[in-house]
């Protein structure tokens, strides 16, 4: 047997732990700056409810299955994996954070902004609880408001506003554990629906306001965008598995035969069936066949998206941006491609919809299997792991920069006597004019 490489530094490996499937992908930046997908794993999962792991070993089993697959293709050894978490634990809050600067002569720096996002991470929350993400939103400099970014500012009371993301620290502990037991670290943790909106969502979408609805098997994830910032964020506990689940008891028949009528003939929307074909399904042994009506079946599978999209609906007013989303709702996620999906969000909700698809960001040339919805996490969890490498070179850089900056600097005794700056000049004017006064009245 072929020993494999390890993995290169240039390599990104993501992985989706789902309710329905266990997805492993590598990939990595080619010269023109897109995704280059090397290897795709996919297996079943069994061992996950409602996108929280439920069974630990199986669940590692599925995990050391799907990524031995990824990397017979890569013929690679992976060492990390970037990965993401969902769940009907995840929480959301807002909360503003203030910090007061020493001087308002000095510009507000990254470090400043650091100091406040770390504050953050210093908040009581319930018991068991834990922050996965920070985010930034509109920032303050004294009384001024609705700053985006306030680098190079001056200003001594410094202000945000900031959308928090919780979830439970067993939930968290239980997928790093995971990991551990599969042989692998974990680079990262990221929100799943957070991921899913890199992959396909547009930044002109975001800037307009738009709701990101990644139907999955065990959960529904809402993300909203509005002026290119996150506002809100929210996990329904059900989703596809719950459609197949009124497939199996209205049709009475087994779990693997509703969730093949629901891929095969499915429609989210029973107006569009028209010819109302008659699908028949094997009975068990010595029973007889089953007929099913196409439109009967629809009409399960509409009743169940309807509750749905309610919940979804409930979400986008609760966020109070319900009149903002210019660009709608962006389906996507393997309940995207139920047949006429997008059709019956736009006829319920009264908002635009589209299919998102995760092939933006993709290398010409891409397999037709990863431009499917249901590895719009995993390609979401990739670009973000491209963002870390490409954050931390610049970081060596500017460390090696100012290093070498410092070691070419010649060492002298004599100390440097420094240009004198436009307060230093007001100072000094100021000194000379109190200075002169007496003297003008002595000569009076």
């Amino acid at each position: 047997m072929t020993e494999l490489a390890p993995q290169s530094h240039d390599v990104v490996v993501a992985l989706d732990i789902g309710t329905t499937k266990v997805c492993c992908l590598a990939g990595r930046k080619n010269t023109h700056g897109k995704l280059e997908i090397l290897g795709v794993g996919k297996v079943e999962s069994i061992g996950v409810l409602r996108g929280v792991v439920s069974n630990i070993e199986k669940t590692v089993t599925a995990i050391r299955e799907a990524v031995d697959i990824c990397e017979r293709q890569v013929r690679m050894k992976f060492n990390t994996v970037h990965v993401g978490i969902a769940g009907q634990h995840i929480k959301s809050l807002q909360h503003r954070g203030i910090l007061t600067r020493e001087s308002d002569h000095n510009e507000i720096a990254r470090r400043d902004i650091d100091r406040l996002v770390n504050d953050m991470f210093k908040l009581v929350l319930p018991p068991g609880d834990k922050i996965i993400h920070v985010f930034p939103q509109e920032f303050t400099v004294d009384s001024e408001q609705g700053i985006s970014d306030p680098i190079g500012m001056c200003g001594v009371r410094l202000e945000a506003n900031f959308h928090i993301i919780t979830g439970q620290i067993t939930a968290v502990n239980n997928i790093f554990r995971c990991i551990e037991k599969a042989g692998l670290k974990v680079a990262d943790l990221t929100l799943e629906p957070i991921a899913s909106a890199d992959a396909v969502l547009f930044e002109e979408e975001k800037q307009a306001g738009v709701a990101l609805v990644d139907i999955g098997g065990g959960t529904t994830d809402i993300t909203i965008f509005h002026e290119g910032i996150i506002r809100h964020t929210a996990v329904i506990p059900f989703g596809g598995n719950v459609i197949t689940a009124d497939i199996k008891e209205g049709c009475t028949v087994m779990q693997p035969q509703a969730e093949k009528l629901k891929i095969r003939f499915g429609s989210a929307l029973a107006s569009e069936v028209y010819d109302n074909r008659i699908i028949t399904i094997p009975g068990l042994r010595g029973r007889e066949h089953k007929e099913i009506s196409e439109k009967n079946l629809a009409r399960i599978i509409q009743a169940r998206m309807e509750e749905l999209l309610d919940y979804v609906l409930w979400e986008i007013r609760r966020s109070g941006y319900e009149r903002k989303l210019i660009g709608g709702i962006v389906l996507t996620g393997g309940g995207a491609l139920l047949n006429h999906a997008d059709k019956l969000v736009e006829l319920h909700t009264g908002m635009s919809c589209r299919i998102g698809l995760p092939v933006e960001n993709l290398a010409h040339g891409y397999r037709e299997s990863v431009s499917s919805p249901i590895f719009s996490t995993a390609i979401g969890l990739l670009l973000k792991g491209l963002q870390d490498i490409e954050a931390g070179n610049r970081s060596t850089a500017n460390a090696a920069e100012n290093t070498s900056a410092n070691v070419d600097k010649e060492p002298s005794n004599v100390s440097e006597e420094k240009s004198p700056t436009w307060l230093d000049n007001v100072f000094r004017k100021t000194k000379e004019w109190f200075e002169a006064e007496p003297d003008m009245d002595f000569k009076k």
